[in-house]
């Protein structure tokens, strides 16, 4: 048996296209989704990832207020902008690309956005939102990949789910969405403090793998037909590729997908998933707008 792929482009193509299609409806009403991205410094990786959500805008017909700020920018600057940004009606949603340089404390920086145009899910309203299942912005991650088990037709009600990690950003977000009646799993969530995580992930109908770190789930692993969910990003060394490396998940690909009934691919799963919710979490701030 070799696992279904599931296409993480296919899927949040078909996301993007909804958005684009609920923004030209708003337009009409004379309302224009706008997304302002705060980049602090060059970091290559930042850079990458920016401009990928500045072309998603684009093709979503989303205005584009992104801001390039220095990496010495001050601390105080930085804070000045979210705040005029949050004054402003025309912005609906406001993103500051972590990781930030260290001279600036990323929680203050979170914290500043207020939680109506929070579209990343972070600040702790909207964090509490999701615990108590109240309308607010849900982490991207975590909501894409439940976008994709739905897509998949994963059953979720009553099955064993384990996610690996528990990072603010995917881990502990994930691990609550699963606990919501909508999915109704029973959840587990392993970490570095986990003795022998095989133990949990062999039971489970469903993995999610967000560890960070390559290799982490095996094929020995997992039971027969689970389904594994592949949320990692990892750059390891290759000298056939032009840049010196290639992208790789925290799932031992080859061998899981011999034994699993779905899995993710890394790159092209949950990657692009990300970048579809956020324009997805912008729409629905504008649209909150007109209530």
């Amino acid at each position: 048996m070799s696992a279904v792929i599931i296409d993480g482009k296919a899927v949040a193509a078909k996301v993007k296209g909804d958005v684009a299609a609920r923004v030209k409806a708003l337009k009409e009403k004379g309302i224009n989704p706008c997304l302002a991205v705060i980049l602090v410094g060059e970091n290559p990786a930042s850079v990458s990832y920016v401009t990928g959500k500045r072309k998603a805008l684009a093709e979503a017909g989303m205005l584009d207020r992104s801001v390039l700020l220095p990496a010495d920018v001050s601390e105080d600057d930085l804070l000045k902008l979210i705040g005029e940004l949050n004054a402003d009606p025309l912005v609906h949603g406001i993103l500051v690309q972590l990781p930030l340089p260290a001279h600036i404390d990323e929680k203050k920086v979170t914290n500043a956005i207020i939680p109506e145009k929070d579209v990343d899910g972070f600040h702790p309203v909207n964090v509490g939102k999701l615990v108590t299942g109240e309308e607010g912005f849900l982490p991207c991650t975590p909501n894409g990949i439940t976008v994709l088990l739905k897509e998949a037709g994963i059953e979720t009600s009553g099955k064993k789910c384990v996610v690996i990690g528990r990072s603010n950003i995917v881990g502990k977000p994930m691990a609550l969405l699963m606990l919501r009646k909508e999915f109704n799993a029973t959840v587990t969530v392993c970490h570095t403090g986990t003795k022998n995580i095989s133990d949990y992930t062999k039971d489970a109908d469903i993995v999610i793998a967000a560890s960070g770190h390559p290799g982490t789930l095996t094929a020995d692993m997992i039971k027969e037909g689970a389904a594994v969910i592949d949320v990692g990003v990892n750059r390891i060394p290759d000298s056939s590729k032009k840049s010196g490396f290639r992208l790789v998940g925290d799932v031992e690909f080859d061998s899981v997908k011999e034994k699993a009934s779905f899995i993710t691919p890394v790159p092209g799963g949950v990657g692009p998933m990300t970048i579809a919710m956020l324009i997805y979490n912008t729409l629905q701030s504008a649209e909150r707008s007109l209530r």
